[in-house]
């Protein structure tokens, strides 16, 4: 049975991305406090895998997650996007009218604004923790005067009435976590790679390691660039690329090594599939 870290709890959104990729039966889901902890723990052999979110459709990408895959030098050996849904959920027999505050994580706040200033502006909004952890609270503690904002798993695990499901403004919201391992897997089925690289201060560098992708048939499905710790102004360019032939992939990567001042490939892997019902 495979060890798995996850930042978070049972029922936070980083367990249901575990159990869906790897299924229930066949994972121990090790949580950890921090993202940093994860490294540490597929580092050091304590654990086999580790699932860690890197990107969300509306909040955007977790820089600090690239820093860490880097710093621990973690190898991607998969992908999987979870639809973010987000329900109201009470310790059972609570109603509406009840609740004068409601627990939750930032994000999850402002996922859900609209939601909340139509039906609950005088209540008090706290920031307690991530999603999964304002459900264990409320059960833990017979909480009766609030409501948690958090996923469905969290409700079933934790004993909350759902009084809400699908609060959050934009119904087309998935997180994308990928998995790490501290060795690379070898696979005849890749078609999708994360890489990093540097180029040089001079006109047009980045535009041509770019124009290499398009010239070799590589689809290019997102670039973001990292600031370099101590480094004032430079920055390290993180892109996904996908291929339908691996001799483009192969040929792509050949002529980039000759046009870049660094360059890592930090996983080749399957690419992940969006599914809306996979909580």
């Amino acid at each position: 049975m495979k060890k798995i870290a996850i930042q978070g709890i049972a029922g936070s959104f980083h367990e249901d991305a575990a159990l869906n990729y790897f299924g229930e039966e066949t994972i121990e889901v090790v949580e950890c406090k921090s993202f940093k902890q994860v490294c540490e723990l597929i580092d050091s052999d304590q654990v086999d895998i580790a699932v860690m979110a890197i990107e969300n459709s509306i909040a955007g990408s977790l820089l600090q997650n690239y820093a860490l895959i880097r710093d621990y030098h973690l190898r991607i050996i998969g992908e999987i996007y979870i639809h973010i849904q987000m329900n109201l959920m009470v310790f059972p027999g609570v109603k509406k009218k009840e609740i004068k505050e409601i627990y939750s994580h930032p994000v999850s706040f402002m996922q859900c604004a609209e939601y909340l200033e139509k039906y609950f502006p005088n209540a008090e909004k706290k920031e307690l923790g991530d999603n999964a952890k304002v459900a264990k609270l409320i059960h833990d503690e017979k909480i009766t005067h609030a409501a948690a904002i958090s996923n469905l798993r969290s409700a079933r695990l934790y004993g909350l009435e759902i009084l809400e499901k699908g609060i959050e403004s934009n119904k087309k919201n998935y997180t994308r976590f990928w998995i790490l391992s501290k060795h690379a897997t070898q696979s005849e089925v890749n078609n999708k790679a994360s890489l990093c690289f540097e180029v040089g201060h001079y006109y047009g560098a980045l535009a041509r390691v770019l124009n290499i992708f398009a010239e070799n048939k590589i689809n290019l499905n997102k670039i973001q660039s990292v600031p370099i710790i101590g480094k004032p102004n430079e920055y390290t360019i993180h892109v996904d690329v996908e291929w339908d032939s691996e001799g483009d992939y192969e040929r792509a990567i050949h002529l980039v090594l000759k046009n870049v001042s660094s360059l890592a490939i930090l996983g080749e892997y399957l690419r992940g599939e969006l599914a809306i019902h996979n909580q």
